[in-house]
């Protein structure tokens, strides 16, 4: 049951006790945690997987993004938005979401298969989706029409279903009058009073989603605010955002690396901005899977990200895919839930996951239509094995490795499952390279032209050079609109042998291209090619080379390449 706190209560239950001085320590976010006690605080969430983002407020009238469409100096960062101050803070006035069932979403993120909800209660546009006693601008507002407390009926709505909750909270409040102005700790001040309100008066919060980075913690003064929220959620999990590592990493609008020391979770859309927008265009069915599988394989979870309606529905068509995300889970859900990333580290063919004895690998994008994967050996005897897609699977293992062949008929094109059942522990297993993976794979890219900013981390990840060596289909370098030659290279670091490259166009642009490779500082031409198209495999007598390049010479339209791999002679 949700209960409220009194200020003066809030603030006894603060203070007293001993006091923590702000202090932080790693790993946690909590003073005094032990790693065991890390590792067991975090291990409902490890084994969660899958959680639902909603960014919602009243800019969904307009369809912009949340935040960023305000238009108006921003004293924390440079740039305007679209929407004039003026019509954008009063956006809130006309908000009245008559069809917002908080029954309903959970329900849809139980359909999805996911396990915890995170819910943007306070963008950095400044308005309180909570009925928060420091702000008349907040959905609870005598001039909203709506006046209802949505973040008291998502919480109220998620403890009947036993499902764990998360709140987001902006630190940055670029509609705040002391928001990074002299009179910056008045605003520290309301920034802690919110924070405590959401602690204190909706029942039991498991997690905590900062979203101000790029500013040192003591702008936010973390270690006082980390106390507090300790002090009312002794065992709730806080991310990376409050400019302190806390409990767990969030990377954005990409896949995170392979990383198993640590926890973290990618935050994505299902669509292109967080918060709705009409007629936007939605990842494929395949592209939400994959993002899935290949977050839970890198070691990590997916915050995967709806933005519901003006009238409080969330769109059909996003529902529609979740939906659809949950019924493959509940085929396929014991490869997800409850795994660790590894031992095999993500590649383009796919990625693998364990749990106890059993390794599955997923096997999502198959290079070569007839051959074998061949993996490298294991430090357990291989006991059983089983495609849990369905069909036939031979498994040979040997001292120098594993040969794993499934015949045609039974590849499938979302993702072949195959299961490993060892004679031992797999989560003991270190992190093993796939024998398929291309020499290319997350080495340093340069391009000589890309669609949009050159600095923006988000950026380079959907559209930069990077994305064409990330082993990922759904992710392409892309260039500008009036570009017509331009070329690709990468930076193996060491010199490599190479005689095979693979090359993934989205579309069929290209006209002319060749492929080169650097000796004595020049650029040598192996090949050359006219027609590139879905794909194309090359094969030459094998060089050895640091650097390799891919040179587009004419194109019918701005080239797109989404991903090109490259391999030795004995790959």
């Amino acid at each position: 049951m949700r209960f409220r706190l009194t200020l003066m209560l809030v603030i006894l239950a603060i203070f007293t006790g001993n006091s923590l001085n702000g202090q932080i320590l790693s790993p946690g976010s909590k003073a005094g945690v032990s790693a065991n006690q890390y590792t067991q605080r975090m291990q409902w969430w490890q084994n969660a997987k899958f959680g639902m983002f909603i960014h919602w407020g009243p800019v969904s009238l307009k369809g912009t993004e949340i935040g960023w469409s305000r238009k108006g100096p921003r004293r924390d960062r440079q740039g305007t938005g679209t929407i004039p101050v003026e019509e954008y803070d009063n956006l809130y006035r006309r908000f009245n979401p008559v069809q917002f069932d908080a029954d309903a979403w959970v329900q849809l993120l139980k359909d999805a298969g996911m396990q915890y909800l995170v819910f943007t209660t306070k963008h950095h546009d400044g308005f309180s989706m909570f009925d928060s006693r420091w702000t008349d601008y907040k959905i609870t507002s005598p001039d909203s029409p709506f006046g209802r407390d949505i973040t008291a009926e998502l919480a109220d709505a998620c403890h009947r279903a036993g499902v764990k909750l998360g709140f987001y909270y902006s630190q940055p409040d670029w509609r705040h009058p002391d928001f990074f102005t002299e009179h910056h700790d008045r605003y520290i001040t309301y920034l802690h009073r919110q924070v405590e309100e959401l602690c204190a008066n909706y029942g039991r919060l498991d997690i905590l989603w900062f979203d101000g980075l790029s500013n040192p913690a003591e702008r936010w003064d973390t270690g006082r605010l980390f106390t507090r929220i300790h002090r009312l959620q002794p065992d709730i999990i806080i991310n990376d955002r409050a400019d302190v590592p806390a409990d767990f990493d969030s990377p954005e609008q990409r896949i995170g690396a392979f990383q198993i020391d640590r926890p973290w979770e990618t935050c994505m859309t299902i669509g292109r901005q967080w918060a709705w927008k009409p007629d936007d265009t939605i990842k494929s069915l395949m592209q939400c899977l994959h993002t899935l599988i290949r977050s839970v394989g890198g070691g990590g979870n997916l915050l995967f990200n709806v933005g519901p309606m003006p009238d409080g529905r969330i769109e059909p068509r996003q529902a529609d895919q979740l939906r659809e995300m949950g019924d493959w889970l509940k085929q396929y859900g014991e490869s997800i839930y409850g795994t660790r990333g590894g031992p095999y580290t993500p590649d383009f063919a796919g990625v693998s996951t364990r749990k106890g004895n059993r390794i599955f690998l997923h096997i999502l994008n198959w290079v070569n239509d007839e051959a074998p994967l061949v993996l490298p050996p294991l430090p357990r005897k291989i006991i059983r094995s089983s495609l849990l897609t369905g069909g036939n699977v031979t498994v040979q293992q040997e001292a120098d490795g594993i040969t794993i062949l499934v015949p045609r008929e039974f590849r499938r094109e979302m993702d072949t499952i195959i299961e490993l059942e060892l004679d031992g522990e797999a989560d003991t297993i270190p992190p093993l390279p796939f024998s398929s993976a291309s020499l290319a794979m997350r080495q340093p890219a340069d391009a000589s032209n890309m669609i949009g900013s050159h600095t923006s981390k988000i950026n380079l990840a959907r559209n930069g050079p990077q994305a064409a060596c990330d082993g990922d289909l759904f992710t392409s370098w892309n260039c500008e609109d009036d570009i017509r030659s331009v070329w690709w290279q990468v930076n193996l670091q060491t010199a490599r042998h190479i005689s095979k490259i693979a090359i993934f166009e989205r579309g069929h642009a290209v006209r002319k291209f060749e492929l080169q490779y650097q000796e004595n500082e020049e650029w040598v031409t192996v090949h050359q090619g006219t027609e590139i198209g879905g794909r194309t495999v090359i094969t030459f007598k094998p060089v050895q080379t640091q650097f390799v390049r891919l040179h587009i010479l004419d194109a019918e339209q701005a080239p797109s390449i989404k991903e090109i791999l490259l391999y030795g002679p004995d790959q």
